[in-house]
């Protein structure tokens, strides 16, 4: 799953001919700042990809000045959020690759070509995965992120890393399949990580550092992001492999009624024989249920990743 690639931080930046061609996608909200500089850095690793700037709606000169640095824009009527932006810029993209990158300043453009040669390799997504200590700048966030690398790898079955890292590559009509999966706010790296991993799509990881914010201000609070973050589960969980965590709920329920059951036999009422107590009794009606219920949900969402073969 580990993309092998050199060190791009040992040398200055590697200009590639791909086989592909490549429209680079940045979502932008208040970032006039910044952008020009990350632009300009981005034109210097790719001086032939398309440039993709997506305003979502921005207060400031985000679009301005992004147009004076060489780019397209496309810009929102109304801020509509992060994952909408980035569903706009791979819809509007006309590159066969698609790479998506954050307009702050933090994703290093020396790592482009590591991330686009995994492409080159045969990989339908290769992901820039932070390490760990450059995931955020608190002790919540990164263990917040590896929680959440767990939980993926629990649920695709194989090891994921960086599942919040928006700085990633794919081929667009590969993406294409998934976009109306990816949610308008929050949360698209996650989502397409593991939508392609369910699909049985080939993911590589390259290992990248982060950087600082280059202007503009974040907005990312730590009561927002613990409630987002529950929802993430909850979302990932029934979209990808519902029956891997009704399963065991299930089970649980069920040992947890069989257990009743013989402490009523044994010790608490041995005088009345084999009686089944009502809290064994609700434990193992809702065993059944919450097994049946994800039985369900697991067909529903195999019936999403199906491939469509034409």
């Amino acid at each position: 799953m580990t993309v092998a690639a050199s060190d791009p931080t040992s040398a200055p930046i590697a200009q590639q001919p791909y086989p592909f061609t490549v429209t680079v996608v940045i979502p932008a909200y208040n970032e006039a700042e910044g952008i020009a500089a990350v632009l300009r850095r981005v034109r210097a690793a790719l001086p032939d990809a398309e440039l993709l700037v997506v305003d979502d709606a921005s207060a400031d000169a985000t679009a301005d000045a992004a147009r004076a640095a060489g780019a397209r824009v496309e810009r929102h009527p109304a801020n509509r959020g992060n994952g909408a932006a980035v569903k706009t810029g791979i819809r509007r993209a006309t590159g066969d690759v698609v790479l998506l990158m954050d307009a702050d300043g933090q994703m290093d453009p020396r790592y482009i070509p590591a991330i686009l040669g995994g492409v080159a390799q045969g990989y339908d997504m290769v992901v820039g995965a932070r390490t760990r200590d450059t995931q955020g700048d608190s002790l919540a966030r990164r263990l917040g992120n590896g929680a959440l690398d767990a939980l993926g790898s629990y649920l695709v079955e194989t090891e994921v890393r960086d599942l919040t890292s928006g700085f990633r590559a794919m081929r667009r009509d590969v993406i294409m399949e998934f976009v109306h999966l990816l949610p308008n706010r929050y949360s698209y790296p996650t989502t397409s990580t593991l939508a392609l991993l369910k699909a049985g799509y080939g993911v590589g990881f390259v290992t990248i550092e982060g950087q600082r914010r280059q202007g503009g201000q974040s907005g990312q609070k730590l009561l927002k992001n613990g409630v987002r973050f529950g929802l993430i589960i909850l979302r990932i969980i029934s979209l990808f492999a519902p029956l891997r965590v009704y399963f065991p709920v299930a089970v649980a329920m069920f040992v947890l009624g069989m257990l009743s059951w013989l402490l009523n036999i044994f010790l608490l009422d041995p005088t009345r024989g084999l009686y089944l107590p009502n809290s064994a009794l609700l434990l193992f009606v809702g065993s059944i249920i919450i097994f049946m219920f994800g039985l369900l949900a697991e067909q529903i969402a195999a019936l999403r990743f199906q491939r469509r073969d034409e």
